[in-house]
């Protein structure tokens, strides 16, 4: 099921309170893409967002979507302390009214030359554009079960890195990424980037549960980085994006 979020022009999957688990243009619009060359901190990454967005003629509440790097895993405490804060500007420009965000995103930590601090590496936002192809974000997702209970219930295998461990992490992270692009009407077929952040050898499982399920479709780009909570070890998003910069 999606969610109408008119004043950004797009839909979204309803998920949390810190994230959607993605975000799809209004007929007419289109998702813009955008890759910082060097990774902003958190603050200075909101200003020159604000800045490049609002330079596009476009409301603040049309940022869709954004993929962070933070300096090192933390547990559940951890990470909700964290999204409380990436919250709080996102109600100041009229995109969480406390209980629903539409805004994806995804936020690994990086193994090697870790940033000191919370910054952006990658934000989206919607354009008009007359008869534009359809375009989305799938937000990150790894490979905990969703429902009830703490990340040690819910994640698949956990603490096992094994190779089939790993397919059975690998098989439920492209479960939920097929379940997130079928709320959008959408398959592996449609999209344009393919995004996967680990730190374990998972070569082993890649022909069988990834490509063959189309999810390499453009290719795959593999960051060497961690889930964002301890103990994770598998993280995906994937989007269709046709227009897309580094500043």
């Amino acid at each position: 099921m999606t969610r109408d979020f008119p004043a950004g022009n797009y839909r979204y999957i309803p998920a949390v309170f810190q994230y959607s688990s993605g975000a799809a243009a209004h007929p007419d619009f289109e998702i813009e893409r955008v890759r910082f060359d060097t990774l902003m901190p958190l603050a200075d990454g909101f200003s020159r967002i604000a800045d490049y967005i609002l330079a596009a003629g476009r409301p603040l509440t049309s940022f869709c979507a954004c993929e962070l790097r933070s300096p090192a895993v933390v547990d559940e405490a951890g990470f909700r302390k964290f999204n409380e804060h990436y919250v709080k500007t996102l109600a100041e420009w009229g995109l969480f009214d406390g209980t629903n965000n539409p805004v994806a995103r995804s936020n690994v930590c990086l193994e090697i030359d870790p940033p000191s601090e919370p910054s952006f590496y990658a934000f989206s936002f919607t354009r008009p554009m007359l008869g534009a192809k359809p375009s989305f974000v799938i937000a990150g997702g790894a490979e905990a079960r969703g429902g009830p209970g703490s990340y040690p219930e819910r994640i698949v295998r956990y603490r096992e890195t094994g190779t089939e461990a790993f397919r059975d992490k690998a098989k439920a992270t492209v479960g939920a990424m097929e379940e997130r692009l079928a709320a959008f009407g959408h398959g592996w077929k449609d999209t344009t980037g393919t995004q996967i952040y680990t730190v374990q050898d998972f070569h082993a499982v890649v022909a069988d549960e990834l490509v063959r399920h189309g999810a390499a479709r453009s290719g795959m780009t593999w960051h060497f980085a961690r889930p964002p909570v301890v103990d994770l070890e598998f993280e995906m998003d994937c989007r269709r994006v046709m227009r897309e910069f580094v500043i």
